[in-house]
């Protein structure tokens, strides 16, 4: 009845959309490329029908002035596999188990950010989801700004993320999954679920398989394909289970999942590896990005607090997997200026005061020491498994022992601005408190920048050798400098 009631909706207020709601049984293979799948009709399986048909049902409702019969459930603002497929799962274990109280997953990133994320595009075409990203619900979409829909709605669920941004914080919590550190926010929340595992889809798999288990039998269907989206971000958040990131809640809640899903003939690990590989390699395929994409991929920020004499900071964190002066050399004048200059006019729409980019790539040098950089995702998988011919910030890094190997490289962007919040003054003062923040960390021993002439006010740049050292490391310590500005 529930699925019935969307569908009319979604004739109702999209019936000029492309996408088919035509329930199917088809399955297809997990695909090497985006191309591979170009054949697949839009909006196949009971997961599209469903997901298009509750954005058109929310859209309806909302315009209804009917918020408060809604829980949207959000993850972090970087939009990365994990959130995308622990939000959508939650959305829609919630929505079955309660008709009443319908439920929709957010994207809390703009539409034309989705595909700067080029595995999360493959994940969902391998799920049969609509080209062009029809069926999801994105930032951008809100039919009221967010600070306006939050305290009309039911409720929030945060996934992948300990508490909202600020946008969201006059919202009801109603439930929280996070894999990292607890922040003790919302204590009320039912279900309130901390747990270091390797993926918080692992968290929001179990709890729905707990809860659909004790349900009547046949009370509502699991389609395949969101038990595959599940396990695809716990394949690529684990290393496909066979990395030391992957812990034995992540291996049997995967088993569980898998049990359930269409590879349940095939061997588990096998699978999850070969998922691994080939959204690992969608992953990296980043090189037709140009600068301001690179900021907007893995973006996340919001508002800090500071002392009471002075103005709340929107702080916002770029993780890009390649080295400045690899991106100032995609600029058009190929200038350390230029790079600001983009730079600044991404973050000024977005009214950031400060922005920290956070570089991480790896510098080659061979045997007759000539140095080639390459690519490094090092901050979400900064946990990744060493081999042999790389070194990190334990080894002593001597000319003779570079020679022939690989060395993980990090940097260290600053920079603020008196575009919004800031006076001149002010914004002067913010940046050298962050920066003594960040040079005097024992943690960091971070280093200027080998172009630190080219750059100008209120810009600077470190470079650093620790491996493990990059947003979890770097936004705690830039976050308590915003906080004690002035103490």
């Amino acid at each position: 009845m529930y699925t019935q009631h969307l569908i009319l909706a979604a004739l109702a207020v999209a019936a000029s959309s492309p996408f088919s709601i035509a329930a199917s049984t088809h399955q297809v293979p997990f695909l090497a490329s985006p191309s591979a799948s170009s054949s697949i009709p839009a909006g196949v399986g009971h997961f599209s029908e469903w997901s298009a048909a509750t954005k058109a049902y929310f859209l309806e409702d909302i315009a209804k002035g009917n918020a408060a019969n809604w829980t949207l459930v959000m993850g972090n603002e970087g939009g990365d596999l994990d959130s995308m497929a622990s939000a959508f799962t939650w959305a829609y274990h919630l929505g079955h188990v309660d008709p009443s109280k319908p439920a929709i997953g957010l994207l809390q990133t703009p539409e034309d950010a989705l595909d700067l994320r080029p595995e999360n595009k493959l994940a969902l075409e391998n799920v049969k989801m609509s080209p062009g990203h029809q069926d999801l619900l994105t930032f951008d979409e809100l039919p009221i700004p967010a600070a306006e829909l939050a305290p009309l709605l039911r409720g929030i669920v945060l996934v992948d993320h300990p508490q909202p941004v600020a946008d969201w914080e006059n919202a009801t919590i109603l439930s929280i999954f996070d894999h990292h550190v607890d922040r003790d926010y919302a204590p009320h929340a039912s279900p309130r679920i901390f747990l270091p595992t390797a993926s918080c889809s692992t968290l929001v798999g179990r709890q729905m398989l707990n809860e659909v288990e004790n349900l009547p039998e046949g009370e509502y269907h699991l389609p395949h394909e969101l038990l595959e989206l599940l396990l695809s971000a716990i394949a690529i958040d684990s290393k496909g289970l066979q990395s030391k990131v992957a812990t034995p809640t992540d291996k049997f809640v995967a088993s569980r999942l898998f049990r359930r899903s269409a590879w349940r003939d095939e061997s588990m690990y096998d699978k999850m590896e070969d998922i691994a590989d080939v959204l690992k390699d969608a992953k990296k395929d980043l090189d037709h990005l140009n600068v301001r994409d690179l900021l907007r991929r893995d973006w996340k920020g919001g508002i800090v607090e500071t002392p009471e004499d002075k103005p709340d900071i929107h702080l916002g964190f770029a993780s890009i997997p390649y080295s400045l002066s690899y991106q100032i050399g995609i600029t058009p004048n190929q200038t350390t200026q230029n790079w600001f200059a983009i730079e600044r006019n991404w973050t000024s729409e977005i009214h950031a005061d400060a922005t920290v980019a956070l570089n991480s790539f790896k510098r080659y040098v061979g045997k007759d020491g000539e140095e080639v950089e390459e690519m490094w995702l090092g901050d979400e998988d900064e946990d990744e498994d060493e081999d042999e011919d790389e070194l990190d910030e334990a080894d002593v890094i001597s000319p003779l022992k570079r020679k022939g190997r690989k060395i993980k490289e990090r940097q260290i962007i600053l920079v603020t601005r008196p575009d919004h919040r800031l006076s001149e003054s002010l914004a002067d003062s913010l940046f050298a408190h962050i920066s003594e923040a960040i040079e005097s960390s024992d943690v960091l021993n971070a280093k200027p920048w080998h172009g630190k002439a080219t750059l100008g006010p209120r810009q600077m740049v470190w470079t650093h050798t620790v491996a493990n050292g990059g947003r979890k490391l770097i936004r705690p310590i830039v976050d308590d400098a915003v906080e004690k500005w002035g103490l």
